[in-house]
């Protein structure tokens, strides 16, 4: 799923974090990052996000509460 215009970075990744499977950040070079990993946190706020907010993201997430979890931070933030 493509999500865009995440301007509480903190809030998507305390989102991220209460997801049960995996979550992943698709890089445009097709990698996954594990988005649950703090390292990858980091390096993904340090390379994608700018100007206080993540303008687009490509996302995988696996389990149906997770993208149901991150549909909802989406659609109330």
């Amino acid at each position: 799923m493509k999500v865009q215009n995440i301007k509480n970075i903190d809030k998507f990744f305390q989102v991220v974090d209460a997801c049960k499977g995996k979550v992943e950040l698709v890089t445009g070079e097709g990698d996954r990052l594990n988005l649950k990993s703090k390292l990858s946190q980091y390096v993904s706020m340090a390379n994608i996000f700018s100007n206080g907010e993540i303008p687009e993201l490509e996302i995988i997430a696996y389990e149906r509460d997770d993208i149901d979890k991150l549909i909802d931070f989406m659609m109330n933030e």
